[in-house]
């Protein structure tokens, strides 16, 4: 990175900043100068035409005290001089940027301390989220705000010339996840944090996150994530918890023996509550070799070799595995669900023992209340190897008898499904859990011999459904159903919209569920309202606060419905309409600089951002977008709204017909936004390397949400709730949490469309035939053959002949028999956004019902009727309010 240079007044005063211990406000004199001044001395500081000016002046929320802006200004000069020993000379803006978290991460230090010290004292029932993802995003501005100081940071910054914006920029995303598993993970930890929930996240520190996606000839291609390069203020390692970590080896009947040994290091990350003193931490694993050389090689000179089994033992937490609904029988991936696993549980044991060895009990005796003090949620399949885990720590180490144990183990855990569909079901061969975990398979084999015991004698003479149940597998080979393991190892099953859980009862778990329904529940999912409204929609936020007299809504989401009244305000409406026209340009202007694409800020925004797959249907948003382009064609004059058409996402690397439409969406976009004939009327863009960052930019902005997966396969999603909670109308089938969407606001307030889950079973059972609406339906067929004959790449004709043949003969999705219902719901879509006030009507009845969709609520319920957990809440410490202050 190149130093920032800065001249005349700026460089004065950043020289005296950098070279004094002293809070300074050299820059006061200058900010109420000109624009035209400022600007002149001052380049990279606010002016009237940034968005972060533009921000400034709407935001009304937070006057900074003005003893808390010089205090910031001192801990910024502190830090940039001791922490980072630079000077303005030789400062980038990512040394700005670490003095900026260094200044923040110090108010969280003392709140995270007191709550461990609290739990500790207290010693509440703890909640422990075991996820294999956690797509965390930034953690700046996120931290600022819920602390409640970006108010007084952001003013600090302007003065000493720096945009927060541009710093923020700095950091990279940590994305320790595919999508929304992670998303909801991240959003859940906030939540907890916020409810005062003594809660623990535990996952993985992958060296790589999510790849990089970049577009070369319109194909994606994969670049390394190295969000750790320049490292991370947020981490703090804690080497005196290391913990080791078994492979391999041979069980035998007292014990497992000639293991190799992996060490776990621990990482934590602060999770600060929004408006309270609670600090939570998320605990991610990194894997460790024991020994640093293999001292027999080094002797003899075979230097490579000494370090080989080293970098072997590190390659567990490498890199985040990049798959997309579909099960990989991966060794790797199966190491690293053990090691994320194992290290949990040893820390989660030793907790309850210290606490039990200070209670003045014995560890064995204590056991019992285990479940009392400790609750498990598996977010999703991936940490189902805890339960045989806790069963190996319980009955080998602990020396506990199998039934005390396995109600131990039972009482403890719950597990979350996120998905219907049957490729994504982890089933890993026996064959290589024998290989990896050979003490874990016969207690698995255990697990599942009791409980086919009980389903026998639940129901006599049902052999069928004996094998059915059965946790392992015999064809096509000998493998173990995970979800089974969770079931049968949980207390509590749920999915996570209503829908879905209602399928899971009647279809892949109906089994199960007949046995135990008093074990299945559903949690819609929800999204944390300070992240995806009041961070990343500031204007809007103030809109809100202005009218409801405060920020008690970013707690409690509910609070929105009093804002449906304002739905017959004009006054109040075109506030809301400038806010997005205002966001509009500034992601407007954001394409233009990234993408070198010019799109019409006046335009409808249509967005459909999302990982892509076959099931979320990007290719039936494809088949809308040539056939509107075909209509503008055949017709110049016809009367539309302008569309800027935006798909976003990133294919599995392996995923070949993923990859394939993401072509497809560029080359379609090249023809389009270089057809003279059409100008602004139609732009299509795919964003790239689409992210929690990115994200955060484009959801205040989009007028029109994509939410158009066939029903029954999209479990939930929480992209449908950001951008509902954002100001942007739904378009989407009766799918996932779609149903509850349509239930808040209404028919009238939501654009749904296409086939019910029963009308697609229906459709499949009676012999779905795709090329029957093709040859019914002259749009539908003209699109189809431009693709397949290569009108969108002539270069290569026969590029697409896979999709559009696949699209012909099979139709998994039923994109075909979805196509007239989506383009006449697109129709409705173009005539109300033409009536701005019917649609600023539809867009604050969203806003005002989206209370339902707050992770907080969904938390609260996991709480109640899953954890049996209290909020345990962190009181002020008045003794050390100097500790709070800047």
């Amino acid at each position: 990175m190149t130093p920032v240079k800065r001249t005349g007044l700026a460089g004065d005063s950043l020289t005296r900043l950098c070279t004094t211990d002293r809070a300074i406000s050299p820059l006061s004199h200058v900010v109420s100068a000109s624009p035209e001044l400022r600007r002149r001395h001052f380049p990279t500081m606010a002016t009237p035409q940034s968005p972060s000016y533009r921000k400034k002046q709407i935001s009304m929320r937070n006057i900074p005290q003005l003893e808390n802006v010089a205090a910031v200004k001192a801990s910024f000069n502190r830090h940039l001089h001791q922490t980072l020993v630079k000077d303005r000379h030789v400062a980038t803006h990512n040394d700005f940027y670490k003095s900026t978290a260094f200044t923040v991460r110090d108010q969280l230090v003392g709140k995270w301390v007191r709550t461990q010290q609290h739990y500790y004292d207290r010693d509440p029932k703890r909640v422990y989220y075991m996820s294999m993802e956690f797509l965390m995003g930034r953690s700046l501005t996120n931290a600022m705000v819920n602390l409640g100081v970006d108010s007084e940071v952001e003013e600090a910054l302007y003065e000493l010339g720096l945009e927060l914006e541009d710093l923020q920029e700095e950091e990279d995303d940590a994305g320790l996840g595919n999508g929304g598993l992670g998303r909801l993970a991240a959003c859940f930890l906030d939540s907890m944090a916020t409810l005062s929930l003594p809660a623990y996240g535990y996952g993985l520190r992958y060296e790589y996150g999510i790849f990089s996606q970049t577009v070369v000839d319109g194909h994606q291609v994969e670049r390394p994530d190295e969000w750790l390069r320049f490292g991370t203020c947020w981490e703090l390692s804690r080497p005196e918890y290391q913990v080791p970590i078994h492979f391999y080896g041979r069980a035998e009947m007292d014990g497992w023996k000639d293991t190799q040994v992996v060490m776990a290091m621990p990482y934590d990350y602060p999770i600060p509550g929004y408006g309270n003193s609670t600090v939570n931490t998320m605990r991610l694993w990194s894997a460790k070799s024991p020994n640093s050389f293999d001292l027999s090689y080094f002797n003899h000179g075979n230097y490579i070799r000494a370090v080989l089994d080293r970098n072997l033992a590190e390659n567990i937490t490498r890199v985040l595995y990049p798959n997309d609904n579909k099960m990989e029988g991966k060794e790797l991936r199966l190491k690293q669900e053990y090691f994320l696993c194992s290290a949990t549980l040893q820390d989660i044991v030793r907790r309850f023992k210290t606490f039990r060895s200070r209670m003045g009990g014995k560890a064995r005796a204590g056991f019992k209340d285990f479940s009392k003090k400790v609750a498990i949620q598996l977010n999703d399949t991936h940490p189902a190897l805890a339960i045989a885990e806790l069963m190996h720590i319980l009955v080998d180490l602990e020396k506990l008898g199998w039934e005390e144990a396995w109600a131990v183990c039972t009482g403890t855990f719950a597990y979350t499904n996120h998905t219907l569909l049957p490729e994504a079901l982890e089933r890993w061969p026996i064959s290589m859990i024998e290989r990896v975990l050979p003490r874990h398979l016969q207690i698995i084999y255990e697990i599942n011999a009791r409980h086919l015991k009980e389903v026998e004698a639940r129901f006599p003479g049902e052999v069928a459904r004996i094998g059915r149940m059965s946790i392992v597998e015999e064809f096509p080979e000998k493998r173990l159903n995970m979800a089974y393991l969770a079931i049968i190892g949980s207390h509590a099953v749920n999915g996570v919209a209503a829908i879905h859980s209602a399928i899971i009862k009647r279809s892949i778990f109906k089994d199960f569920y007949e046995m135990t329904p008093d074990k299945f529940q559903n949690k819609t999912n929800g999204i944390t309202p300070r992240r995806w409204l009041r961070l990343c929609n500031p204007s809007l936020a103030d809109i809100i606060s202005n009218e409801l007299g405060g920020e008690a809504w970013v707690k409690d989401l509910f609070l929105l419905k009093k804002l449906l009244p304002l739905a017959s305000s004009d006054a109040f409406k075109q506030r809301v309409f400038q806010v997005k026209k205002e966001n509009k340009k500034s992601f407007a202007e954001y394409l233009e600089k990234t993408h070198g694409v010019k799109v019409n800020p006046e335009s409808l925004f249509d967005v459909q951002v999302k990982r892509i797959h076959e099931y979320k249907r990007q290719l039936m948003n494809v088949l809308h977008i040539i056939t509107f382009y075909n209509r503008l064609k055949a017709n110049p004059d016809l009367p539309v709204v302008p569309r800027t058409i935006l798909i976003g996402g990133k294919a599995a690397p392996g995923y070949h017909a993923a990859k394939m439409i993401i072509k497809l969406i560029n080359s379609v976009a090249d023809v389009v936004n270089n057809d003279p004939d059409i100008g602004d009327v139609l732009k299509v863009v795919f964003l790239r390397n689409y992210r929690v960052s990115l994200a955060e930019k484009v959801i205040p902005a989009t007028d029109l949400s994509e939410q158009i997966s066939m029903a029954g396969t999209e479990a939930s999603g929480t992209g449908n709730m950001k951008f509902m909670a954002n100001g942007a109308l739904t378009i989407g089938t009766l799918d996932g949490a779609n149903v509850e969407m349509r239930d808040e606001v209404g028919d009238k307030n939501i654009f749904i469309f296409g086939m019910t889950v029963p009308e697609v079973e229906k459709l499949k059972a009676e012999g779905y035939n795709p090329r029957q609406y093709y040859e019914s339906n002259p749009e539908l067929k003209k699109a189809i053959d431009q693709i397949h004959e290569g009108f969108f790449c002539p270069e290569e004709p026969a590029l697409f002949h896979g999709l559009t043949d696949h699209l012909l003969s099979h139709d998994t999705y039923c994109l075909l028999a979805d196509y007239e219902a989506y383009m006449k719901a697109q129709e409705r879509v173009t005539q109300v956004y033409m009536d701005r006030k019917r649609w600023l009507t539809m867009v604050v009845h969203n806003i005002a019902k989206c209370g339902k969709f707050s992770s907080d609520r969904t938390i609260q319920e996991y709480a109640h009727d899953i954890w049996g957990a209290k909020a345990c809440v962190v009181p002020n410490d008045t003794q050390k309010k100097a500790i709070d202050k800047f």
